[in-house]
């Protein structure tokens, strides 16, 4: 790793804490009530949705309660989403014409889109209407990234309450987060992309020429599309003249910049952010990738502000920035390195002023390697799984990077309100682990960790771990699995592993090596995408719940400091533990087997 890349991700890092920490700040602000933006200007607003929606905002929710919202109001979401997509071939903002999805596509899209997955095997120019792309998916994007939002919430409340039943109203915690947060925030990278050239309207697709003809035969055919044969029966063969490209149009910079923020990830192309139109400077590149962590990392914030120790907050966010920063260091070292196999061919893979160097093979080159790794490791730490290049072209170490990263539970700063209640589960099982240490009653931000929540993060940890080695089982030792490998060996192995692991992570991102638009794996990666994201969400609160109910106990010699490096090494250390026990033997089989292989001269 060179000094310029050592540059630009310790100038990432520095950019996002300096926005994560205001921004914590402000959403502290805005989920308490006390925001001036909350108080005077979107008051009267709150209100009339409040009334017309029938909601009470002075009333709290039990656990139950709350989780039986978040679980109806999702399950509602996905049901229109799905409607969208069946149905868009007879609503308006459809120049194209483009027709119904597959009810198999449809399901999984409107599972992908709600579950903040937005895992797309489709190709978005060529099948989704204007309509559906606003109405559906990107009225999604916000809300299913404003739920998440409100369990990480509705947990800290649990921390900081005592002797309570209730942890909150989820109508009201979802109706700030995206009128006062998520909104203002979007409208203004919206504003940005729009300056860097992304494009926002509602034109047809546009027909230009190209600036090169190429001229190319196919085989003729008939009026009915039968081939034209030879009097001694070959194909007669005809000259096809390409000397046009249709350029895609549409509301794209409002899309993305939710996208980013919400970290959601579904593209508005096929080639998401490594689409000139998505993604089209370095600067709106830094931009997109600071807006994926920036919440996620606030949230670190809002956490130590709400429970009254700021030092709470800071040790989580320093454990996350730690991993992250090892992270980038690693996929930008094993991508810099490049492929052993040129060099015997006499190819120059080392860093100039003149070339990225290493494996450039499907990465922008105005990107290069240092901008494609952070983004690379940004959106598999994150939820996010929007891709500025090809995960199926790492290197097989480079490849292993952003796997681990998703097998971790994707809590490195994570997806916006995942990744700090999928930290803060594994901070209860680090003290735990401490309590089982020293012969103590575990405890954490001054309540007491007992069985039932021990229980709960158990469910929380180990669902994802089952949900991805199962279904991976499921996909190497079937037909119809094993159908859609385009990369036999360990390659292929990881691709379905990379599917799975995406999908039950909520992340979305894939090798892209694998054909997985078919019945079989729509509906196996539905099912993964949808238990991945409710079965943790519903421990989560009822952990919240739990001890919401406790009474704080003071901090005695005894007691774990959680806000001190030890803590910070304790939780890094649980976080690990965790992945290398469950995922080690399955790695082992896909990237590192083909990293050996590799290295060997195969």
């Amino acid at each position: 790793m060179n000094t310029y890349n050592l540059f630009q991700l310790g100038l990432f890092i520095v950019v996002l804490i300096a926005v994560a920490i205001p921004l914590g700040h402000y959403m502290t602000a805005v989920l308490d009530g006390s925001s001036v933006v909350v108080r005077k200007i979107g008051q009267p607003v709150e209100h009339l949705l409040y009334r017309f929606a029938g909601v009470d905002p002075e009333t709290e929710m039990s656990w139950k309660q709350y989780a039986f919202a978040v679980l109806l109001f999702n399950a509602l979401g996905a049901l229109a989403v799905y409607g969208f997509l069946r149905m868009q071939q007879w609503l308006p903002a459809n120049p194209q014409g483009f027709g119904p999805m597959t009810p198999d596509a449809a399901f999984n899209t409107a599972v992908s889109f709600t579950t903040n997955t937005n895992w797309q095997d489709y190709t978005p120019e060529s099948t989704v209407s204007y309509l559906t792309q606003m109405a559906a998916l990107t009225v999604q994007n916000f809300l299913s990234a404003a739920t998440a939002i409100a369990v990480a919430i509705a947990l800290i409340r649990g921390f900081a309450r005592h002797t309570a039943k209730t942890i909150g109203n989820f109508w009201v915690d979802l109706t700030r987060t995206t009128l006062f947060i998520l909104l203002p925030i979007s409208f203004v990278i919206s504003l940005v992309l729009i300056g860097q050239g992304a494009i926002q309207n509602f034109t047809s697709y546009v027909e230009v020429p190209t600036l090169q003809v190429t001229t190319y035969q196919v085989p003729k055919t008939d009026a009915q599309g039968n081939p034209v044969k030879d009097a001694q029966g070959n194909p007669v063969m005809q000259d096809v003249k390409a000397d046009k490209q249709t350029i895609a149009m549409g509301p794209l910079a409002s899309q993305e910049a939710i996208k980013m923020l919400g970290t959601n990830g579904g593209g508005f192309f096929n080639a998401n952010s490594a689409h000139p139109y998505e993604n089209t400077t370095p600067l709106a590149n830094f931009v997109q990738m600071v807006a994926m962590l920036s919440i996620g990392a606030a949230l670190c914030i809002v956490f130590g502000r709400t429970v009254g120790d700021g030092r709470q907050g800071y040790a989580v966010l320093a454990a996350m920035t730690i991993a992250f920063a090892i992270g980038c260091w690693g996929e930008i070292s094993f991508e810099q390195s490049g492929n052993p196999l040129f060099t015997s061919l006499h190819v120059d893979q080392k860093y100039s002023a003149l070339q990225s160097g290493g494996n450039m093979e499907g990465k922008e080159t105005r990107f290069g390697i240092a901008d494609s790794g952070i983004f690379t490791v940004a959106t598999t730490s994150a939820s996010c799984g929007a891709v500025n290049n090809m995960h199926d072209s790492l290197t097989p170490m480079g490849g292993f990077v952003p796997i681990l990263m998703m097998q971790l539970g994707e809590v490195i700063y994570g997806g916006v309100g995942s990744g700090l209640y999928g930290m803060l589960v594994f901070a209860l099982l680090a003290v735990f682990i401490a309590g089982l240490m020293i012969g103590r009653t575990p405890e954490y931000i001054g309540k007491k960790i007992e069985s039932y929540e021990m229980k709960m993060v158990s469910i929380a940890v180990l669902v994802m771990p089952m949900i991805v080695l199962v279904g991976a089982s499921i996909g190497v030792v079937s037909p119809l699995g094993t159908a859609g490998i385009a990369n036999p060996g360990a390659h292929g192995f990881s691709e379905i592993l990379y599917a799975f692991t995406s999908a039950a992570n909520n992340n979305g991102s894939a090798f892209a090596g694998l054909s997985v638009n078919t019945p079989f794996y729509n509906v196996l990666l539905a099912i993964a995408m949808w238990l991945g994201r409710f079965v943790p969400i519903v421990a989560v609160l009822a952990i919240a719940g739990s001890l919401a109910a406790k009474k704080r106990i003071a901090t005695t010699e005894g007691t774990l400091p959680t806000h001190g490096p030890l803590f910070v090494v304790l939780l890094l250390g649980a976080v690990l533990l965790i992945g290398a026990l469950t995922f080690v033997p399955a790695l082992a089989l896909g990237p590192v087997a083909e990293h050996l292989s590799m290295i060997s001269g195969h």
